[in-house]
């Protein structure tokens, strides 16, 4: 492994880090249901990334053009493929779903949406 892409390699992996934990924060802080769908998707392409990068090695090839030199393991690569359709039509679903609560509440805010579901016997939680 040379120094170029080892610096490489870890700066994937902190892009992995920083992208799964904005994800995370924004799934869990935020109260806007559209903001939280963008939230799952950036902890998606977090996880996407690192398994591309955990797959990764320096001067390996695709199994399919030479016999000869290191390989670069496809089964990280294809199982990424699959999430990437498995996580767009999530997204979709979730976007749809959102759209429908939306459409019979007014709002994209859950908090005003489970507020509204559950009557005014739910006590309001505190702003930030």
């Amino acid at each position: 492994m040379t120094v170029t892409s080892a610096l490489s390699q870890s700066g994937a992996y902190v892009v992995y880090a920083l992208l799964v934990g904005v994800g995370l924060f924004v799934l869990v802080d935020e109260d806007d249901l559209v903001k939280k769908v963008v939230g799952l998707n950036l902890f998606q392409t977090g996880v996407f990334l690192f398994f591309i990068t955990a797959a990764f090695r320096t001067g390996g090839r695709a199994p399919l053009v030479s016999a000869a030199g290191p390989y670069v393991n496809p089964l990280p690569h294809v199982l990424i493929l699959t999430a990437i359709v498995v996580g767009v039509s999530v997204t979709a679903v979730a976007l749809a779903l959102v759209v429908r609560l939306s459409d019979a509440h007014g709002t994209f805010s859950e908090r005003e949406i489970r507020a509204k579901r559950e009557g005014p016997t739910v006590p309001e939680e505190p702003q930030p």
